[in-house]
């Protein structure tokens, strides 16, 4: 297949071109940081309300995590490269309308269209990775990858606390329209175009239902996060998530038995390589977001930092996430895809329980460095699991095969805040209960305490009593301390996982065909099928149809 077809390149070019598609991402990374500092001044220039401040960062989400599947399947259509531009012109679009929105209606609109753009760019720059470069070369690209676009993380809280705090607010958002120019310009001259040589079939039943799967689920998963996992509504909607995910794979498996196109050709969850890389790198994923999750809010509300401040102190997320992503190539050629993960695993869960030893007090120095700690085994495994997975994927139809990549990244981020966030949220109400049993206070009062740690500190200095700041300061610090246990249980989880489901080595033979070749002689019944022939004659393998 030549290169035109493939986008595969050789040399220095393949390098600037992953730099290409990794600043497209920066963007992207950027606005979901943004954001999340920016709601407070967006409820009063908008008017929004609580429900409405909610449903801007939900529906991002949501719009994220069900374009994924879809997205791949149209670059693998008519090309990946033009996907990706039309992404990244639709997603400075939605930031320009978000920047010049004068009603709540009108900037949800921008941000559901963003979250659709965000997709297809994702998806593109993931089905790069697999495009430009082949397996030998892959993992360091992976790595490059991930360090790059985790830069976005500190940089939206730095950036966007500094514009806040001396511009109008719309700049927070015309932030991403320069950063998007440049990716367009370095996309056009740098990036091939490639797309797969015959055309996949379009499974209309397949994209509604994992549309409609996704967001369902996702959603539940929201909902669980912000009114508990007891919740009716939140419960309904995992389950129906779940119900019509199931019918899905249902819908696929048969269309693959029948030797026609399947929106995603579930053979290709035969291999352990694949299926559980792409797992195991939201399970790594999901530790990494609860944290960002939760250390703003520690060091702005308990250790009373400004949000420039607190940008700055998530600098160590970077460094750590540096440190475990650029070796993550020579370590699995070392030692291969199991036991690099496993260690990535081991380490989170090591810096987790530094962490929750964490108080008010702590040198600032101490918590930089079990953040950089958990951040560095986050960025071994994830670059690793990823890495994993992509080697399993050809480049013929690659653009499905990390839409469901990604898929599983774009939901297990909402699902790590939902659960460490719940944990935090448990800790904190009960240990205020327990205090204010002790020492009674107005309900009213009790009940505005208990619904934040930044509401408890607004109480506290309105009442003017130290000791309702420092009881609150307390409760939250506790109830972090507990989440980094629970991140620390997950992480010795998917420790185990990696263990069990990923084999010692993998070796992929011609195309992406893989026959995964454990170092104990167990592989056979790993091997993605080479071909199949379906019963009008033609050849269909994992991943392509031909």
């Amino acid at each position: 297949m030549t290169e035109a077809a493939t986008g595969r390149m050789t040399g220095q070019r393949r390098w600037w071109a992953l730099g290409a598609v990794s600043l497209s991402v920066l963007a992207v990374g950027i606005d979901g940081t943004v954001l999340s500092i920016a709601l407070p001044t967006l409820a009063g220039a908008l008017h929004a309300t609580e429900t409405e401040l909610e449903w801007f960062s939900s529906g991002y989400l949501l719009m994220l995590a069900a374009a994924v599947l879809p997205l791949g399947l149209l670059g693998d259509r008519f090309g990946r490269k033009a996907v990706l531009l039309v992404s990244l012109v639709t997603f400075g679009a939605g930031s320009a309308l978000c920047a010049f929105a004068t009603t709540p209606v009108v900037f949800l609109i921008a941000r559901l269209l963003m979250g659709v753009a965000g997709a297809g760019i994702a998806v593109m720059a993931l089905s790069a990775l697999t495009v430009f470069f082949d397996e030998a070369s892959r993992p360091k690209a992976v790595g490059v990858f991930a360090a790059a676009n985790f830069l976005s993380l500190p940089l939206g809280p730095i950036l966007g606390g500094w514009m806040l705090a001396n511009f109008w607010w719309g700049w927070v958002f015309l932030l991403n329209v320069p950063v998007v120019a440049i990716g367009l310009l370095a996309v056009a001259l740098l990036v091939p175009e490639s797309k797969a040589a015959e055309r996949p079939a379009f499974d209309a039943v397949g994209v509604l239902a994992s549309v409609a799967g996704l967001v369902v689920f996702t959603w539940g998963i929201i909902e669980a996060g912000q009114h508990g996992w007891s919740d009716p509504w939140a419960l309904t909607a995992l389950a129906a998530g779940v119900a019509i995910l199931a019918g899905f794979v249902l819908w696929e498996v048969a269309l693959t038995r029948r030797g026609r196109s399947p929106l995603v050709d579930t053979r290709l969850f035969r291999s352990r390589t694949f299926t559980g890389g792409a797992a195991l790198a939201g399970v790594a994923g999901m530790g990494m977001v609860g944290l960002l999750f939760v250390m703003p809010q520690f060091f702005q509300a308990v250790q009373g930092v400004d949000v420039f401040t607190s940008g700055l102190r998530l600098l160590p997320f970077v460094g750590g996430m540096l440190i475990g992503a650029l070796p993550a190539s020579r370590i699995v050629a070392a030692i291969g895809f199991r036991a690099t993960v496993t260690i990535g695993f081991v380490v989170i869960a090591a810096g987790s329980v530094i962490g929750s030893w964490t108080t008010g007090a702590t040198s600032e120095l101490i918590v930089a460095g079990w953040m950089a700690m958990v951040c560095a085994g986050a960025g071994l495994a994830l670059t690793s699991a990823m890495s994993a997975a992509l080697s399993q994927l050809t480049a013929e139809h690659s653009g499905v095969g990390s839409g469901v990549v990604q898929a599983l990244q774009k939901t297990s981020a909402p699902l790590g805040t939902a659960i460490l966030g719940s944990v935090v949220a448990a800790v904190y109400t009960a240990q205020l209960t327990s205090v204010f049993a002790s020492a009674p206070v107005p309900a009213a009062v009790a009940s505005a305490a208990k619904s934040s740690v930044y509401a408890g500190i607004a109480v506290a200095d309105t009442l003017h009593s130290a000791a309702l700041g420092d009881a609150v300061r307390t409760a939250f610090t506790q109830g972090m301390s507990v989440s980094l246990l629970v991140s620390a249980g997950i992480a010795v989880a998917g420790a185990i996982m990696a263990v069990v489901v990923l084999p010692r080595r993998a070796r992929a033979s011609h195309g992406a065909h893989v026959a995964e070749a454990a170092g104990d002689g167990a592989a056979a019944d790993d091997a993605v099928p080479a071909a199949a022939t379906t019963p009008d004659g033609r050849s269909v393998h994992a991943g392509r149809h031909s």
